[in-house]
């Protein structure tokens, strides 16, 4: 789909984004501003998330932000009367975090979500919802690339509730139609992202420390291998899935495609910052019960469904996001 034709689609609907002043978020927001549409951001700013005002600096006097969270009914009621896309991108964000304090993880991660849904059944259902899921959801993997219908076998409480939530959307798309677009992503990572901790973006933690010269240590040989998706190429994905009829009530994997070793991602990002330190060491007991194996993201079923895919290298995709780290360092670190 053309710009031209997605402005067409966008242009003056009321869009809300949860989690909005996020990585991912900000950049949907940035986005959809530039084709048009009306959007509203709803972010609790918690101090740990990655919420950021300076994310939407550029667009700050086009958009409507309420601070709010996803568990209060009340805020959510009201936010949600009028819109006609919503992309709930609202979550807790470390699955190692959901070990230590499941209940808050299955307060946001679930229960904040399901807030989510019954406000649209009662207030606005046919706006059109996008859920954030995660790959973490398939648990280990029995053979890559991995399609949708991979078995699901979540090993954290961060991805069996993403799990469970993801059912709760199917439910209320079957019984009560408010409609849904489902997506499983890949890692991401990119500008606007949190930088104060490794919970997030592994990619984004890794460039920090190089930018600040210090030791990279991996995990195990780094033969691991992951599919890393740059958050432009995800943004427009989960944008384009939102107005394309034929994706709704569908679950979608969404990442590049590609595998890439943990050693070769680092080499990568060590090469191009000029400095760090790479060492290797043995597996964490806290990690090494929930590693998943190799992840490569089958994305057929989203092409088949969008016109889109993952144009942005991993070697491009890092020298972007150093680019975007030393000009506004003093923002993140």
């Amino acid at each position: 789909m053309k710009d031209s034709e997605v402005a067409k689609s966008y242009a003056g609907r009321n869009v809300l984004i949860t989690g909005g002043l996020g990585m991912i978020g900000s950049n949907i927001a940035l986005q959809l501003v530039e084709f048009g549409a009306r959007v509203t951001i709803l972010d609790v700013m918690a101090p740990s998330y990655g919420g950021n005002y300076f994310n939407i600096r550029e667009i700050q006097d086009k958009v409507t932000i309420n601070i709010a969270d996803i568990r209060d009914r009340t805020a959510l009621s009201v936010l949600l009367r009028d819109k006609e896309i919503v992309f709930n991108l609202a979550a807790q964000v470390s699955h190692n975090d959901s070990l230590s304090d499941p209940f808050l993880d299955a307060e946001i991660n679930y229960l904040g979500h399901l807030n989510v849904l019954e406000s649209a059944r009662l207030h606005n259902p046919e706006a059109l919802i996008v859920h954030a899921g995660s790959r973490l959801q398939y648990g280990r993997i029995e053979q890559t690339p991995v399609r949708e219908d991979h078995p699901l076998n979540p090993l954290t409480p961060y991805a069996l509730n993403k799990t469970s939530a993801e059912n709760m959307y199917r439910f209320y798309h079957r019984v009560h139609g408010v409609p849904s677009v489902l997506f499983r992503i890949a890692n991401p990572y990119g500008p606007r992202s949190q930088m104060r901790h490794s919970k997030y973006s592994i990619v984004n933690w890794f460039i920090r420390q190089a930018m600040d010269d210090q030791e990279i240590e991996i995990y195990g040989d780094g033969r691991q291998l992951r599919d890393y998706i740059y958050v432009d190429d995800l943004a427009r994905a989960l944008i384009l899935g939102a107005v394309t009829p034929a994706c709704v009530g569908e679950v979608f994997n969404v990442g590049s495609g590609v595998g890439t070793s943990f050693k070769e991602m680092v080499e990568n990002v060590v090469k191009v910052v000029g400095k760090g330190v790479v060492k290797f060491r043995d597996w964490p007991e806290d990690y090494i019960n929930v590693e998943t194996g190799d992840y490569i993201s089958d994305i057929t079923k989203l092409k088949s469904c969008i016109d889109w895919s993952a144009d942005t290298s991993l070697e491009e995709g890092v020298g972007k996001t150093v680019e975007y780290y030393t000009s506004c360092r003093n923002e993140y670190w």
